[in-house]
């Protein structure tokens, strides 16, 4: 590689490490120290937790293996802030992660800056090193979005309902009328791109399908359409329901969407509460009701292979974690809007490997394929999402009750 090529993309790649673990500082500046520890459930975790576990991934698969000379401040955090790398070592248990009132945030910050110090030089002298530190990046950004969403979920347990964003204006109008747009169908091929740039490994290899003709929806159900689902008893219908979406309903006692007030007129934000506005894009649902939305709409879930052979035609897009909003906007009616941004979107396809799939060697092959199981595939990022993280080919996962994302609905129909 020519030395000024070589220069060239180590200042470039200098500026996006700095960039991104700038970023997840500036998240955590509206809050307060009490805020920094809070973990309302096992499957969220604390903001300072993610400030940290970041930190060490760095640390962990690039300073230690690879800057000599490099000494961890603490070898005490390999265990705390491990998440779930079993090739690494133990992990300090998830569900206890409030506990951790040490280290201080302070001393994560500091740690934080330590390891940046250090990353510097590593990028610098190992250009060879790119492809791991940009999936560190992109692992900070996953942790960026989980971030907002795991803070929504702790603080929405506060009755004092505390604002760290500012509110969206409060609008009546519905959504504009929901349209289809007809595909062929017919032999593509499917998964990431070359000019797709970074990808995981889940979205690899690129290989042909087979689509049946079918129709897409021109935007995610909105607010007001959802409230017609519960008005029309929706959550009362088992006919509506996958078995195991009933037993959830009726386990848990579910009757509207996570962070929905009882009147249905109001809910939750990150904002504060605020009204619900009829024309705002659905978040916070899972595939269970998504599922019972759509039969009890006439309709169905993309697969996630509809999903994306749509998307990569769209030039229609939301809103970001950029955007500092960090709600979904309002629908519109441009065909294939939202495709991107705004809400994750439910698809009916479970989340396995594509044919010919491989996991990199070593720990860090634990990243995406070993939880290839039980889960569904969403797609297309969501107003927590950054808007250089995301692309048509990125999958995204969660077990079907899941629901403290920003997770939406898209419908679809054979054609």
């Amino acid at each position: 590689m020519p030395e000024t090529v070589r220069q060239e993309k180590t200042f470039t790649l200098g500026r996006t490490y700095t960039r991104v673990r700038q970023f997840s500082e500036q998240l955590c500046a509206p809050l307060l120290p009490e805020d920094m520890g809070l973990q309302a459930c096992p499957d969220v975790s604390p903001p300072r937790w993610h400030l940290a576990h970041t930190t060490w991934f760095f640390e962990t698969f690039l300073l230690i293996p690879h800057l000599p000379g490099y000494l961890p401040p603490n070898p005490a955090f390999e265990y705390l802030f491990n998440s779930y790398y079993n090739g690494i070592g133990e992990q300090y248990p998830r569900p206890q992660r409030h506990l951790l009132s040490r280290p201080t945030n302070q001393e994560v910050i500091r740690w934080r800056h330590h390891v940046d110090l250090a990353m510097g030089q590593l990028i610098e002298a190992r250009p060879d090193l790119e492809a791991l530190v940009t999936l560190g990046l992109n692992h900070e950004q996953q942790h960026q979005e989980l971030l907002l969403t795991d803070l929504k979920y702790s603080l929405s347990f506060n009755p004092l309902a505390p604002a760290i964003a500012q509110a969206l204006p409060a609008q009546g109008e519905p959504a504009p009328a929901l349209t289809f747009q007809d595909f062929a169908g017919g032999k593509v091929a499917h998964g990431a791109t070359p000019e797709d740039g970074f990808c995981f490994d889940n979205e690899q290899p690129r290989h042909p399908i087979w689509l049946s003709p079918y129709r897409l929806a021109n935007r995610p159900v909105s607010n007001g359409e959802f409230r017609d689902f519960i008005n029309d008893g929706g959550y009362r219908r088992p006919e509506l329901w996958l078995s195991d979406g009933w037993a959830w309903v009726q386990q848990h006692q579910i009757h509207r969407p996570l962070y929905w007030q009882g009147d249905l007129l109001n809910h939750w934000t990150l904002a504060g509460v605020q009204p619900i506005s009829p024309g705002q894009i659905l978040a916070h649902v899972n595939y269970y009701e998504a599922d019972a939305y759509a039969r009890w709409a006439g309709y169905r879930l993309p697969t996630e292979q509809e999903w994306e052979h749509a998307a990569r035609q769209s030039q229609a897009e939301g809103s970001f974690a950029d955007h500092a909003r960090y709600q979904p906007g309002m629908a519109t009616s441009a065909p294939l809007s939202h495709m991107l941004g705004d809400v994750w979107e439910w698809t009916a396809s479970a989340y396995l490997p594509y044919p010919g799939f491989q996991t990199a060697a070593g720990a860090v092959g634990e990243y995406n394929g070993k939880f290839m199981c039980n889960q569904m595939v969403l797609r297309g990022g969501s107003c927590a999402t950054s808007r250089d993280h995301i692309r048509a080919s990125y999958r995204n996962f969660f077990y079907p009750h899941h629901r403290w994302q920003f997770s939406g609905i898209r419908l679809a129909a054979d054609n």
